[in-house]
C-alpha cells in the first residue's frame, strides 16, 4: 500500500508542476532589459514588444540601465529573481554581462539579444537588422551625394559591438575608394555612449583641424549625425557637407526633409520588436522559431534572425507615414 501511495503522490506532485511549467508556457513571463529609455528609439521598441508579447499571452517586465554597466546587470539579477521565463537584452555594454547571463542559464530561463549583439555569453538568440548592410547603406548614401573628397568617420559607442559591425559595413563601400584614390580619411572617432554633445565637439575639432576642408561625414546614427550638423551650421556649412544617420529619428527625418542631412536609415522598429516577441514565446514553448543566420559571438555560434533595414532619403521618406511610424504632420512640423 505504501509503494502505491508514494507512487501516487509522486504523480500527482509530477502533474502539478507539468502544469505549473503548462501555464508558463502558455502565460510566459519576459524581461525586457533596454539599454536606455531616455533615448527615443527604445521607448517605441518597448511599446511595441509588449503589445506583442501581450497578444500572445506574455506578461513583460521592462527594465531601463540609463547607459549604466552596472544597473543593468542588477536590473537583469533582478529579473532572474522575479522568476522570469526569458530575458529579451539590449545591452549597454556588450563585454560584461556574461557572470549574469549564467545565472540565467542555471535558472533554465532563455535569453535573447536584441539589436545588439551580447559577446562571449552563452545566449539563445539574436535578433537585428543587419547592420553590416546598415554600415553599407551609410556610405553609399554619402558617398551618392559627394563621392570624392575628405571624408570623416563618426563611430558609435566603443561599448557597442554594432558600432564595429557598422564600421565593417561603412568600409566595404569606402575602402575601394580610398584605394582609388577618390576619398580621403581625414579623421575618425568613436562617440562614447552615441551621445550627441560628444559628436558636436568631436566634428568642431576635427572641422579646426582641417581648416573646414571636410566634403562629407559618415556619421553611424541620427543623435551622432546631430551633434555633426550643428557644428556644421555653426560654420554655415550645414546642407553642403552630406551627413548619414539611421533610426530614422523624428528630428533626423525632420533634417532629411530640409537637406541638412543626406540620408538616415529605417529599421521598422515593429517589426523587430514583434519578431522579438515571437522569437522570446516560442522558446520558453520549446517551438523553433525560424532562424535565417548565425553569428559567432565569442563563445558559440548564435542562432540569429536577421530583418531588412531601409535606407531613406528625402525621395522616399512618405514610406514612415505609410507605416504608420509618424504621421504627415509630425514631418511637417518644425
Amino acid at each position: 500500500m505504501n509503494k502505491i501511495l508514494k507512487a501516487a503522490v509522486i504523480g500527482a506532485m509530477l502533474a502539478i508542476s507539468s502544469s505549473a511549467a503548462m501555464a508558463d508556457a502558455k502565460n510566459p513571463k519576459i524581461g525586457f532589459s533596454i539599454d536606455d529609455l531616455r533615448v527615443e528609439r527604445w521607448t517605441r521598441d518597448r511599446d511595441f514588444f509588449i503589445a506583442a508579447a501581450e497578444g500572445l499571452g506574455a506578461k513583460v517586465f521592462v527594465q531601463s540601465a540609463d547607459a549604466s554597466e552596472q544597473r543593468q546587470i542588477a536590473q537583469i539579477e533582478n529579473l532572474i529573481s522575479r522568476g522570469v521565463d526569458a530575458l529579451v537584452i539590449v545591452p549597454y555594454n556588450a563585454t560584461v554581462l556574461n557572470n549574469a547571463i549564467q545565472e540565467a542559464k542555471k535558472a533554465h530561463i532563455k535569453v535573447i539579444s536584441y539589436d545588439r549583439l551580447i559577446l562571449n555569453s552563452d545566449i539563445d538568440a539574436y535578433i537585428s537588422f543587419d547592420n553590416e548592410k546598415v554600415g553599407e547603406m551609410q556610405a553609399e548614401g554619402v558617398v551618392k551625394v559627394q563621392p570624392k573628397g575628405n571624408f570623416y568617420l563618426l563611430g558609435g559607442a566603443p561599448t557597442d559591438n554594432n558600432a564595429k559591425m557598422l564600421r565593417e559595413g561603412q568600409m566595404k563601400i569606402l575602402q575601394p575608394l580610398i584605394d582609388k584614390g577618390d576619398i580621403k580619411i581625414v579623421g575618425k572617432q568613436w562617440v562614447k555612449d552615441w551621445n550627441p554633445s560628444e559628436a558636436l565637439s568631436i566634428v568642431e575639432n576635427a572641422l579646426t583641424a582641417n581648416n573646414n576642408k571636410i566634403d562629407a561625414i559618415v556619421a553611424s546614427n541620427d543623435g551622432t549625425a546631430g551633434g555633426a550638423i550643428q557644428a556644421l551650421a555653426a560654420q554655415k556649412l550645414a546642407g553642403k557637407v552630406p551627413v548619414s544617420g539611421q533610426d530614422a529619428d523624428l528630428a533626423a527625418v525632420r533634417r532629411v526633409i530640409a537637406g541638412t542631412q543626406a540620408m538616415t536609415v529605417y529599421k521598422p522598429l515593429k517589426l523587430i520588436a514583434s519578431e522579438a516577441a515571437k522569437l522570446a514565446v516560442e522558446l520558453v514553448r520549446n517551438e523553433k522559431p525560424a532562424y535565417n543566420s548565425t553569428y559567432d559571438n565569442g563563445m558559440k555560434k548564435v542562432d540569429t534572425v536577421l530583418l531588412k533595414p531601409i535606407p531613406l532619403t528625402k525621395a522616399n521618406v512618405t514610406v514612415l507615414v505609410d507605416d504608420g511610424f509618424y504621421t504627415k504632420a509630425q514631418l511637417s512640423s518644425n
